[in-house]
């Protein structure tokens, strides 16, 4: 504490430190200016662990981009992802980004084509000075180029190679406007050599899993309102919607354990005197929650 406060009170450092420090340490040096700072020992940096977070650092915002590009809520889980990249990471950085994600499934692999497409433009602005006439040819050959190779090579590379016959063209990313395309059915984010597709098919079970998350979450934000303490026990209720209730009933012990609820009225008329009540739209469903301390 003395030497975090030492550059902003110096006049009053060394007397601070004598009180404090040399009054219980005899063998103390006379100043605080003579005082070692903590060194960094940098045997102890793990850099295989560095690296490892900052892929999954990479990959949880690709697929936070691609569940927003599907407007799908990062609450509503998914069965399957893929992912394209250099390095694979093992099971528990695997784990960390499937929790994140809320993704079942996650697959490592370096076959994404069959999920995405890629189309190129040339970039005018930086092409046509170095290429100028030659423009038409590269526009026409950059069309009937296999989309997933040219982008595999500027991936390699980080150049794409084009023979103009008297001459090449050497294109970067720069020199490129490139559209990806995704198969129906799933969603795919590329950046920096990493890809992230995920499979946006939604089974009936995975939309009850969502629907129940959904309840969990309101249930939570109504003790919050309610200034419930986090272990104080309640009742919930609800009405409204049929839709809701059967989600409701058939994941009952599911949501009373995540909330902690003591039972669960899903057929109730009136809501208790003392309730805390609110309206809510839950993907779709109107309803009306009630939540009341035990």
């Amino acid at each position: 504490l003395v030497k975090i406060s030492a550059p902003m009170i110096p006049f009053m450092a060394d007397d601070i430190y004598r009180n404090l420090v040399c009054s219980v340490d005899k063998t103390a040096p006379e100043s605080v200016h003579l005082c070692d700072f903590p060194v960094a020992d940098e045997k102890l940096i793990d850099s295989k662990l560095e690296e490892d977070m900052e892929l999954v650092l990479e990959i949880v915002v690709l697929g936070r981009a691609a569940r927003n590009n599907a407007n799908i809520k990062n609450r509503q889980p998914l069965g399957k992802m893929f992912v394209k990249a250099e390095d694979v990471l093992n099971e528990f950085y695997s784990a960390i980004v499937s929790e994140e994600l809320n993704v079942k499934d996650l697959e490592f692999t370096q076959e994404v084509g069959a999920f995405t497409s890629y189309t190129f433009k040339p970039q005018l602005k930086t092409l046509g000075p170095k290429y100028g006439k030659d423009l038409g040819k590269i526009r026409t050959m950059l069309t009937e180029l296999d989309g997933n190779a040219a982008m595999a090579e500027l991936d390699s590379k980080g150049t794409l190679t084009l023979d103009l016959g008297d001459k090449e063209a050497v294109l970067t990313k720069e020199d490129l406007l490139i559209d990806m395309a995704q198969k129906e059915g799933f969603e795919a984010v590329s950046d920096r050599g990493i890809t992230v597709v995920i499979d946006t098919t939604l089974t009936d079970e995975l939309i009850e899993e969502g629907f129940v998350r959904e309840i969990i979450s309101r249930i939570q934000t109504m003790r919050k309102e309610a200034g419930f303490e986090v272990m104080d026990h309640i009742c919930v209720y609800q009405k409204g919607s049929e839709e809701l209730k059967a989600y409701m009933d058939k994941n009952k012990a599911i949501i009373c354990e995540e909330v902690l609820a003591d039972s669960m009225d899903l057929a109730v008329e009136q809501f208790p005197e003392g309730a805390y009540s609110k309206d809510w739209n839950i993907n779709g469903f109107d309803t009306e929650l009630a939540v009341k301390r035990v």
